[in-house]
């Protein structure tokens, strides 16, 4: 995060119009009649400014804040739209950032809440009157605020609540039923491209399979379950998430779709925006619901999906990555995308369209935010994995100041020191791929206690593993696994390795163009007496090793550098190339018939059909998928013997 904060999200208030020419400040830059661009930045720039406790970032959010509180129109409307083209989407998300100021720095809640009750007021005359709510966008986003209005409800209700729980019954009627499309009967389950008459907007389906819309929605049940106690809506959403990453899943935990869902075809892409709704509906149905399998997808998309699709320092990123890419550059002539451009999987300030690039900042902050919960009224429970300190007040009074070192998920050992005002509950989350665990607890600077696989079992539903009686004293967990194949479909398969997915090592040759980022159109992004750091400029980057591999799943053989009880500091960045302490091995070799189509390999050749060609079978290197900005992530499979074993 802290690369966050020095690289493109902690500058686009200075250097990136969107946000620093924002229509909402009285500049004259958007990208969207929706107006979402200064709100996307806000939801995650306040997380990333409080979590990491950065006074420049609070600063930049403090006088975003104030401007638009300032500027709220005297009927409630917030923001730049004119009344006879207003739409409450664009609202949402800047209603999130101000729920999350609220929660990180409470002394805000004077300024705050009594512009947030002023839109609300006139967004629930708005709804019904069924004004302001006809885009499909705000139809099938609409959990999003009623997330808001929950939190309003239930710390901050004043005299308000009947507004509250009206507008929820509002938003939940007028918008679009998720329900009704986890359901068998209307649930596309096939590669997109293959259905006929296609699935394209107006069609009543098309808000539900554009990607980012699916991200988004798969947490709508689990929303809507806590509003009105529906329990339908919970299996409902069980399903939902797993078709949805099931059958328009990518091996790195988001979810295909370049703008449209697909299938599971690896030449297909993947957009950043998705990544980062599906990390942040994930955390939430896994708080909400406590499915331990929300938990380890939501790691999965945030230790593959995210960091894929940044460059090592956080200055560019892609608009889509493609799971197969051993080409990272624009594309001349046709491209394979539903309806993204040359620029999509090119990394820079803002490649193919500007919503990524405002949006992104909110991934690995609410990964944060959500990495601790509250357990019964007197436990912490560390939800999602990762080094955090956190300082809490339990409901049941218990003041708790808990640190945790770790190098998750590069290694899978945690030291956890503690300090309670009295006895607690710790509870530690087992993934669902760990084969053994063992936990030492000193209490108290007295002796150990140990804990293993068999005489502490995991909670079956939340996988969460429970120590009581913690006052002051530290916990090492530890817990061990081993290599993972999962199937992708024409005998091919991802590698992984706890939370990590392994991709083929295609090389790395990084070209970085002298001039300054430009939009698809060619019209500059920036001011031109703006500097804008080299590191943000258009990088074409190259495979330098051939990617035309298959291997042999027998061969893989798992290495590291590390102690396997290693917390140590990692390298910095972590996510540049060859820097994680961790690899694997395979026997491999390069395949015949097997090229590019349209900028992207294709689908590589049956299993029947498939040959060694080239220097025959020797040791391939796969890595840590996040830091390889090309890579081969689906590897055809066939028996290639022993070879270089």
């Amino acid at each position: 995060m802290s690369l966050m904060s020095n690289g493109l999200a902690g500058h686009e208030h200075e250097l990136y119009p969107i946000v620093s020419d924002s229509v909402w400040l009285g500049g004259g830059s958007e990208y969207s009649v929706l107006n979402e661009g200064l709100p996307y930045w806000l939801n995650g720039l306040v997380p990333l400014a409080y979590g990491l406790d950065d006074d420049r970032l609070k600063n930049q959010t403090d006088q975003v804040v104030d401007y638009v509180l300032r500027h709220q129109q005297s009927d409630g409307w917030l923001g730049p739209e004119a009344p006879q083209n207003r739409d409450i989407w664009g609202r949402f998300p800047l209603c999130l950032g101000l729920k999350q100021l609220i929660e990180a720095d409470p002394s805000q809640s004077p300024r705050i809440l009594p512009t947030l009750y002023k839109f609300i007021d006139l967004m629930h005359q708005m709804l019904k009157q069924k004004i302001g709510f006809e885009q499909f966008w705000g139809k099938v986003r609409y959990p999003d605020m009623i997330i808001v209005l929950q939190w309003l409800y239930e710390h901050h209700p004043g005299n308000h609540t009947d507004t509250l729980l009206d507008t929820m019954s509002l938003l939940n009627k007028q918008g679009l039923s998720w329900a009704e499309f986890y359901t068998e009967g209307n649930y596309l389950f096939g590669d997109l491209d293959m259905i006929h008459p296609p699935v394209v907007n107006p069609s009543p389906l098309f808000p539900y399979v554009h990607a980012v819309n699916a991200a988004q929605g798969m947490k709508s049940g689990a929303v809507l379950h806590r509003f009105n106690n529906d329990a339908y809506l919970l299996e409902n959403t069980r399903n939902g998430v797993n078709w949805t990453l099931s059958y328009h899943g990518d091996p790195a935990g988001s979810i295909v779709g370049d703008e449209r869902e697909s299938g599971l075809r690896p030449n297909r892409g993947s957009e950043l925006c998705t990544a980062v709704e599906t990390m942040y509906s994930l955390s939430y149905l896994y708080h909400a619901m406590g499915d331990a399998d929300f938990a380890d997808r939501c790691e999965r998309a945030a230790f593959n999906a995210l960091p894929v699709m940044f460059t090592d320092d956080l200055w560019a990123h892609q608009y889509l990555v493609v799971p197969n890419q051993p080409f990272s550059s624009s594309i001349d002539g046709p491209n394979p995308f539903w309806n993204t451009g040359d620029q999509s999987i090119l990394y820079g300030m803002a490649p193919n369209y500007p919503c990524c690039t405002v949006n992104m900042p909110q991934g690995l902050p609410k990964f944060l935010s959500a990495s601790f919960a509250v357990a019964d009224d007197n436990g912490l429970a560390h939800t999602l994995l990762s080094p955090a300190h956190v300082t809490t007040t339990l409901p049941s009074g218990t003041h708790i100041d808990l640190s945790c070192d770790t190098t998750y998920p590069f290694s899978h050992t945690f030291k956890y020191t503690f300090t309670a005002s009295a006895p607690f509950t710790l509870h530690l989350r087992l993934p669902s791929w760990a084969t053994s665990y063992q936990i030492h607890v000193r209490r108290n600077n007295g002796v150990p206690t140990t804990y293993t696989t068999d005489s502490l079992k995991p909670d079956p539903h939340t996988g969460m593993l429970a120590l009581e009686r913690l006052k002051s004293g530290t916990v090492t967990y530890s817990f061990e696994t081993g290599i993972r194949t999962e199937g992708r479909g024409n005998d091919t398969l991802s590698v992984y390795h706890g939370a990590l997915l392994y991709a083929l090592d295609v090389g790395f040759a990084d070209t970085v163009s002298a001039i300054a980022p430009t939009t698809t159109d060619g019209k500059n992004q920036i001011d031109a007496n703006m500097t804008i750091p080299t590191a943000a400029h258009d990088h074409n980057i190259t495979a330098t090793k051939p990617w035309n591999i298959a291997i042999g799943p027998a061969s893989l053989v798992f290495h590291t550098s590390a102690s396997s009880h290693d917390t140590e500091k990692l390298p910095n960045p972590i996510w540049a190339y060859e820097a994680p302490p961790t690899w694997i091995t395979a026997s491999g070799c390069e395949i015949a018939d097997w090229g590019m189509e349209k900028g992207v390999p294709e689908i590589p050749p049956g299993k029947g059909r498939r040959r060694c060609v080239g220097a025959g079978v020797r040791e391939v290197v796969l890595r840590p998928y996040g830091s390889l900005k090309v890579h081969m992530a689906v590897l055809p499979v066939m028996d290639v013997g022993e070879g270089a074993r």
